[in-house]
């Protein structure tokens, strides 16, 4: 079978950053099995697959090279960009096995497609505290590594990410970790996205390193939902209040520098905004 595959890269601060994705506009004949495949050939952290479509919106499923994956925020706002160039702007709501996912396609002033992808409802629970001490450890990282304030705790916004802020800018960019250990962890704990990595740089702006070796990616460039997760969290926290606007730039760690915009309301979905052009 002959399927077009797209591959667009989502988020850049600057040209060759971004996360790569691919997209299937018409993978409603294709099976698990092919879908994999076809991630594996692409071998981008996912590749987002359009399997039917609904009265508000296309219906996605994501696969990386791994496995499939509930969401992927970096390429549904890539596939939210390819619908809108090709069929015009405006909202549209993505059903996904994450669930309803509503995304709004407007002109940026330098004439691109700019998405604000509002995810579902999010939630915020302590980590279990032998996983967490397990994380530190395969992460040489101590308690007393955390930023005061900053409770280490899981998030979800499509899927779920623990979520580090750690106090120490030279240790966010230097600290190591073996990927399979991490990822054994990570299925064992439920986390299907990535483990989120945070380092303050201004009371409403970090640097991001998502760590993501259940997707067979060291780390990812850029994560929408580990974005919206990251909304959650800081307003759990009462790091980000209503109204506020989160910059978090992530990528350096691995040549491919990325902005995410967060808007964080009072309740409710947090929001992400960015753009994705072709590769």
């Amino acid at each position: 079978m002959s399927v077009e595959i797209l591959r667009y890269t989502a988020f850049a601060s600057e040209p060759g950053g971004g996360n790569p994705a691919g997209i299937v506009l018409d993978a409603a004949a294709l099976s698990d099995d092919e879908m994999l495949a076809i991630a594996r050939e692409v071998a981008y952290p996912e590749t987002a697959f359009v399997v039917g479509e609904t009265p508000t919106g296309p219906r996605l499923r994501y696969f990386s090279p791994a496995a499939e994956v509930p969401f992927c925020g970096h390429a549904t706002v890539a596939t939210a960009v390819v619908l809108a160039e090709r069929h015009g702007l405006g909202q549209r709501v993505f059903t996904t096995p994450a669930g309803a996912i509503a995304l709004d396609a407007t002109r940026a002033p330098d004439g691109s497609v700019r998405v604000a992808m509002t995810s579902v409802e999010p939630a915020s629970r302590p980590i279990d505290p032998q996983r967490c001490d397990r994380l530190f450890t395969l992460l040489g990282l101590t308690p007393d590594d955390v930023a005061e304030g900053f409770p280490v705790r899981e998030s979800f916004a499509g899927n779920w990410h623990p979520v580090l802020v750690l106090r120490d800018e030279d240790l966010f960019h230097q600290f190591r970790f073996a990927p399979s250990p991490l990822a054994d962890l990570m299925r064992e704990a439920g986390w299907s996205g990535t483990v989120t990595v945070l380092h303050r740089t201004a009371p409403l702006e970090y640097e991001a390193r998502n760590l993501f070796p259940v997707g067979r990616i060291t780390e990812d460039p850029a994560t929408g939902s580990a974005a919206a997760a990251t909304g959650a969290y800081l307003r759990e926290v009462g790091a980000a209040a209503a109204g506020d606007r989160v910059v978090i730039r992530q990528g350096r760690h691995v040549g491919r520098p990325s902005v995410l915009l967060v808007d964080v309301p009072a309740t409710g979905g947090i929001t992400v905004t960015g753009g994705a052009t072709p590769i």
